[in-house]
């Protein structure tokens, strides 16, 4: 376990320091390699800006407005049926939109269920296996200027939804309920 964990911690520096490496045996100006990219990211980010302020103020008026509880509560019946568990709703509704908001749920969960109960085990299964979505597809389309997206939002939100169900199944196959 010391050794993986040994592995774990070095694998950035040595990514790092391989890359440098390797750029200086090509002979490639490593440095001003960095900038340019840096510079670029940067023009990437502000012209995303708008996009991310408005995802941000969506999040923030589910959250506020108990919109988010008022959908969560509408869909717990079938939930309840389905054996999925009613807290993850709230959570798995907003990881479509905001992994940070996703995260703050998943926080609630640990404290009200604990991380090791089967609530707190099915969430972060869950958070590792699914993507935000409307995040995703609204600022990589955008930037990129796809205006058509035929079939791709209905693909991702269906990938999200097999990985929600594998990921209630993996957590009640490996851990019990």
């Amino acid at each position: 376990m010391n050794i993986i964990l040994l592995i774990s911690d070095l694998m950035i520096p040595l990514t790092i320091v391989g890359i440098v490496a390797y750029g200086l045996f090509k002979r490639a100006p490593v440095y001003d390699s960095f900038l340019s990219g840096a510079m670029e990211g940067a023009k990437i980010t502000f012209n995303i800006f708008p996009t991310l302020v408005g995802l941000m103020v969506a999040v923030g008026v589910l959250r506020a407005s108990g919109t988010l509880d008022f959908i969560a509560a509408a869909l717990a019946p079938a939930t309840r049926l389905l054996g999925f568990p009613e807290d993850a709703l709230p959570l798995t509704l907003m990881r479509l939109v905001s992994s940070s908001a996703a995260t703050g749920l998943q926080l609630d969960i640990y404290a009200t269920h604990g991380p090791d109960s089967f609530i707190g085990r099915f969430v972060s299964v869950m958070m590792s296996s699914t993507e935000t979505v409307f995040y995703t597809f609204s600022v990589y389309f955008l930037h990129i200027g796809i205006r058509k997206t035929r079939y791709t939002l209905f693909g991702a939100l269906f990938a999200n939804l097999v990985s929600i169900v594998a990921s209630l199944l993996i957590t009640i196959l490996v851990f019990g309920r």
